[in-house]
């Protein structure tokens, strides 16, 4: 839960700039996208496949460059 009190003088642009910032940095935008529609656990298991043979491919690709 992200929490933010408003300081003395601060204008609430700048209190709602924190707050959206701390919903940011806990990655609570992010998890309210995810659990939007239901997944089935084959397709979880899928696209953590397909993201994990990226970042495989990434990593392959940056080692190659380095050589």
């Amino acid at each position: 839960m992200a929490l933010v009190r408003i300081r003395e003088n601060e204008s609430f642009e700048q209190a709602f700039r924190r707050f959206k910032k701390s919903c940011e940095k806990a990655g609570i935008l992010s998890d309210i996208k995810k659990r939007e529609h239901f997944e089935k656990p084959s397709v979880r298991r899928k696209k953590k496949s397909i993201a994990a043979r990226k970042r495989m491919a990434k990593k392959m690709k940056k080692q190659q460059r380095g050589r």
